[in-house]
């Protein structure tokens, strides 16, 4: 079992990106056979039911780029460009660094990823779902991947919501009263229409709920990946550094030869220049001209 975790998790494969090829297609075909059809019988307009499916075209474009760019692999060839990328803070980032695995000065900001077992510049976080690193080089197509899954997602909770509102509606369920295990007439309400729609259209209503929770969780971190990039820090480095700050609380006991460093952000420009250095990274542009 053991064995089995650590090729999923911490060695370079496939599974997930099938994993999430599989997911991705069995929502998309549950769609199409369960509402795309009944939608159209209730006459929705063509270009509301196709947006899911340009949002997908949109996204698995996204997707691979974000699986086969590279993310800033770091080299002899390019170790003394990257050097002079970003300034030493002295902190976290100190000078003269050399990684121990690949025999490299250590750029500030980069990291060696033990998965792929590489240098990265600019290291934000190894992504299974991609197979990849995401570093400099890759994290715009990242985030738009993240985007257009996110608003995927939302638009078929959207278009699922509707249709089971005017499933309802059309029924004219809401104006219908029932008997109830007493023996007396109730108005319908809320709770025995999701119970009749549970047993109409019960794979619908599952699709819904699982796209619901879908758009929230991706939009919750795709809110979080949006502040990373607007103040200029990777995961890596709000990790670190939320560690860091966790030294500093005084309910927690840390050994004294543990010295707490207070990390400080020396890399923020303001919110466009960070987004700018975010979706035009100018080594890749240097390395391009270099060709």
């Amino acid at each position: 079992m053991l064995r089995f975790l650590h090729y999923l998790f911490h060695t370079r494969n496939h599974t997930f990106v099938i994993l999430h090829l599989i997911l991705q297609g069995m929502v998309y075909t549950e769609y199409t056979w369960e509402i795309f059809g009944l939608c159209r019988e209730l006459e929705f307009s063509l270009n509301y039911l196709f947006l899911p499916y340009l949002l997908l075209i949109v996204n698995l474009v996204f997707f691979a780029l974000s699986c086969e760019t590279n993310p800033g692999t770091i080299t002899k060839a390019n170790e003394l460009l990257f050097l002079q990328v970003y300034e030493f803070d002295e902190g976290m980032f100190p000078k003269n660094m050399r990684c121990s695995t690949c025999d490299l000065r250590k750029p500030a900001r980069s990291k060696h990823c033990s998965v792929c077992n590489r240098c990265v510049h600019r290291f934000d976080h190894h992504c299974v779902w991609v197979n990849n690193c995401i570093g400099a080089w890759n994290i715009r197509y990242f985030l738009f991947y993240l985007l257009t899954l996110t608003a995927s997602a939302a638009t078929m909770a959207v278009v699922s919501t509707v249709f089971l509102v005017q499933l309802v509606m059309v029924s004219d369920l809401y104006l219908e009263t029932y008997v109830d295990d007493f023996g007396h007439l109730q108005v319908v309400d809320t709770v025995f229409v999701i119970q009749y729609l549970f047993l109409t259209v019960p794979r619908i209503v599952f699709l819904l709920g699982f796209v619901v929770v879908l758009s929230f969780l991706l939009g919750s971190y795709l809110c979080f990946c949006l502040y990373l990039a607007a103040t200029n820090q990777t995961t890596n480095e709000w990790y670190r550094g939320a560690r860091a700050w966790c030294q500093h609380c005084p309910h927690v006991a840390w050994t004294p030869s543990a010295e707490p460093q207070v990390y400080r952000n020396i890399h923020s420009r303001g919110l466009w220049s960070n987004l700018h250095e975010i979706f035009l990274p100018a080594v890749a542009h240097y390395e391009r001209k270099k060709k």
